[in-house]
């Protein structure tokens, strides 16, 4: 994306929803009382530089989805201090001098500076997401709230993607977990980061709403035993699709195709007598969703009622000029069911001559995850959609990604974090970030480099190596190179910055970047780990650094 003129860059950038629980008191303590002692010190205004990474990809696997950058920056661009929250803060550190709060009247991002990894990009552990510039005073408070926003973010994404990895492009997946997610942001946030990382719709209509993704439902179990006979239909007329003819009793006609259901011969052996309660509540849906009627077909028994009783009306709304979408199966041997769902469909279209309807859409939920999905592919299935829930949105298979924000530089001068475990070293200094791929178009290593050190080129040779580990290093000759870090935040500099993407874009940007991963890197089962590495020379400077910092021991 080329970066276009910034102009009134807040205005545009508070375009679209901003989420109210995000404010500058989203903070930990810590934030505060640092803040407060950069203050006193007189360091408040230092520049500073720090790092958004992570240190390990989640889920077993070897890569990431990053998401929240546009929060982050709508964050930015509303970040300011209330008088009441200001209060607040000087409540909380006693014997803070009045002074400090004048300085937190002052505070804002008008020169915090934001380079990162465009939104829906596929990311490494190391490599920072986002480069945060600025004041040390404010940077600070940006923190915990860029954590919190990217995090789970980028966990949920992640592992939306992978769940679109194991059930294949072909088939629809259909987010359904806002009543397991943990509380309303929660679930607005699941669903968004959700459809980002692949999926196609959501059941959660705020999130519609707000961020624009398809919305996809049907009925409950409950829906389906509220009725008890035709009675309870007051209104039976149902006119067909084109408005030229009228169907004065829509019942009467379902009962007539069951009636013929029951009796052909090929159909015989699946059912007897169906339940009529669920068979008025089929009838009832279908009037008032005439052009969107799919049923949940598990309420009393599937392949002896729900599935017959579904073609019945499916067949009624055939005669009408409508096209039935399918059923859905939320309990029960899912494998088995949609495989004699679907050949009970097949034989309907053979047997009634109805062209098309063996290939009646078959939705699968009931606790979904990663691994039932792969196991109904090894068994195989008949399922076309599957709906996912409490396994999806609530990462249930890992709690958080992990993402930290570290100080890399304070006033030109290169900062280094130790710590005896080497995953937890960070990398110095204000660096870029590049991607490297290879002759067949994959992308090969991402390596990081100081900021003044001379960008890889196209067709020379490169020597990249793990920035902890001396032995592993490998001469690169890239036939792409791709810079990772763009400014999508220049304060109130009229500089050029990146715009920020429609929901719609970061979505296509996540699902053309995986799909031009490497396959062993994407695989469930001991994927291949994707390389990231630093040049030569910053190589030689983290550990210059680390020997410098690190204390010498005494023996007595």
């Amino acid at each position: 994306m080329e970066p276009k003129e910034n102009g009134n860059q807040l205005g545009r950038v508070m375009e679209g929803p901003t989420n109210p629980m995000v404010t500058p008191l989203l903070n930990d303590l810590y934030q505060f009382t640092m803040a407060y002692a950069y203050w006193k010190a007189g360091k408040q205004n230092e520049r500073s530089v720090f790092d958004l990474y992570f240190r390990k990809n989640p889920f077993g696997g070897e890569y990431t989805v990053f998401a929240g950058l546009d929060e982050c920056i709508k964050f930015l661009a509303s970040f300011k201090l209330t008088h009441q929250e200001i209060d607040y803060v000087r409540d909380s550190l006693p014997g803070s001098e009045e002074a400090f709060c004048d300085y937190l009247r002052g505070l804002d991002c008008s020169d915090v500076e934001v380079y990162a990894i465009p939104e829906g990009s596929v990311v490494f552990p190391k490599v920072p997401l986002m480069r945060v510039e600025g004041p040390v005073g404010v940077v600070q408070l940006l923190e915990t709230p860029f954590l919190n926003l990217v995090n789970f973010a980028s966990l949920v994404a992640t592992n939306a993607a992978r769940h679109r990895f194991v059930a294949g492009k072909s088939k629809s997946l259909l987010e359904f977990g806002a009543r397991r997610a943990q509380g309303p942001d929660g679930a607005i946030s699941a669903s968004k980061y959700c459809y980002l990382g692949g999926f196609d719709a959501t059941s959660n209509v705020a999130a519609g709403k707000l961020f624009g993704i398809p919305l996809r439902g049907t009925h409950s179990h409950a829906f389906v035993s509220s009725f008890m006979s035709t009675d309870e239909i007051v209104d039976k007329v149902l006119k067909s699709a084109d408005g030229k003819t009228t169907c004065d009793d829509f019942a009467s006609l379902v009962q007539t195709w069951l009636t013929k259901i029951q009796y052909s011969p090929s159909l015989r052996g699946f059912f007897s007598e169906t339940n009529q309660s669920e068979l008025v509540a089929f009838i009832s849906y279908a009037l008032a969703f005439p052009k969107a009627f799919l049923a949940l077909v598990d309420t009393y028994d599937v392949m002896k009622s729900g599935v017959p009783n579904f073609c019945a009306v499916a067949l009624a709304l055939n005669d009408l000029g409508y096209k039935a979408l399918g059923i859905r199966l939320d309990s029960g041997d899912l494998a088995y069911l949609s495989t004699e769902a679907r050949r009970f469909f097949c034989a309907v279209e053979r047997e009634l001559k109805v062209p098309g309807f063996g290939k009646m859409v078959v939705t699968a939920s009931n606790d979904l995850n990663e691994e039932t999905i792969d196991a109904l592919n090894k068994q195989g299935h008949e399922v076309d959609a599957f709906g996912i829930g409490t396994y999806l949105v609530t990462c249930y298979a890992q709690a958080a990604l992990g993402c930290v924000f570290k100080l890399v530089e304070i006033n030109t001068q290169p900062r280094i974090k130790l710590s005896e475990d080497v995953t937890k070293v960070s990398i110095p200094c204000k660096k870029r970030s590049y991607r490297l791929y290879g002759k067949e178009g994959y992308p090969l290593v991402d390596i990081m480099t100081g900021e003044n050190e001379p960008p890889p080129k196209v067709g020379e040779r490169l020597l990249c190596r793990h920035p902890f580990n001396e032995s592993k290093r490998a001469y690169v000759v890239p036939q792409r190179v791709e810079e990772l870090l763009k400014c999508y935040w220049r304060g109130s500099s009229d500089e050029a910055r990146e715009e920020l993407p429609p929901l719609k874009e970061i979505r296509d940007r996540c699902i053309k970047q995986l799909e031009n991963m490497r396959p062993d890197h994407m695989r469930r089962l001991n994927p291949t780990p994707y390389k990231v590495s630093v040049s030569a020379k910053l190589y030689d400077f983290i550990h210059f650094l680390w020997l410098n910092e690190a204390p010498v021991g005494e023996l007595q």
